[in-house]
């Protein structure tokens, strides 16, 4: 018989509590900045734990998601959100566009580089992928929330699209927020702007120097991956 979304997270939970290490819970809680409590389990150990979970329960089904994630993002441990992320990212392609209200709710719970940038590289990329009709509602709107991790999520969800991203998109969102004081937003700018460049490194280039007001940080960012090359 299939486990219930309570019964999936107590098992996981009781596993995780098993292999757990205090010692390399405290040294993760500090990396963290005390934000977030640990069981102590570095990311092979903890999915050689998940692989050994999915072989002897499988994954939960669609409709049992918002449940579990609502178990695992209430959960005061990181390990469990990072396991949420790991489930999702096997089964994101098979959810529907509705999912992407649910994406929201975990990048705005919780919100941290660790798990807002998984989230949205290869959660909401893929599905805004998948359904790119979704975009005006999602990540334009995110853009005007004044919440950091949204609008950094609609910078950076494009990151693996390579020659499908849509540069205007990406463009405009870095200029609506040029003059943000934001470490996280200037550091997603850079981000999103140096991944292209790898796609085609003249039009990343055009468009830092057309615009000489970027933040520092942003046109370093976007800058690394040519001169580390020697294009430039």
């Amino acid at each position: 018989m299939a486990l219930s979304a309570k019964e999936y997270y107590k098992i996981t939970c009781t596993l995780f509590e098993t292999h757990a290490n205090p010692v390399d819970a405290e040294a993760m809680l500090k990396y963290m900045r005390n934000q977030f409590a640990f069981y102590g389990l570095k990311a092979p150990i903890r999915r050689a734990i998940e692989k050994e979970i999915i072989k002897e329960y499988g994954l939960p089904s669609i409709e049992q998601l918002p449940e579990l994630l609502d178990l695992m993002w209430a959960d005061e441990h990181r390990e469990l959100q990072h396991f949420g992320m790991d489930i999702l990212d096997k089964q994101i392609k098979k959810v529907d566009e509705n999912f992407i209200a649910i994406l929201e709710k975990l990048i705005t719970t919780k919100s941290w580089w660790d798990t807002v940038d998984m989230i949205a590289v290869r959660l909401v990329g893929t599905l805004c992928k998948r359904f790119p009709e979704m975009v005006p509602d999602y990540p334009n709107k995110w853009m005007a929330s004044n919440n950091r991790w949204l609008q950094r999520t609609s910078i950076i969800f494009q990151l693996k699209h390579k020659e499908s991203t849509d540069t205007d998109l990406l463009f405009d969102y870095i200029l609506q927020l040029k003059h943000s004081k934001e470490f996280f937003i200037q550091k997603a700018a850079g981000w999103a702007l140096r991944e292209y460049s790898k796609t085609d490194w003249e039009l990343i280039h055009d468009f830092i120097e057309a615009h000489p007001d970027l933040a520092p940080l942003t046109r370093r960012e976007g800058l690394k991956w040519m001169k580390s090359k020697g294009v430039l």
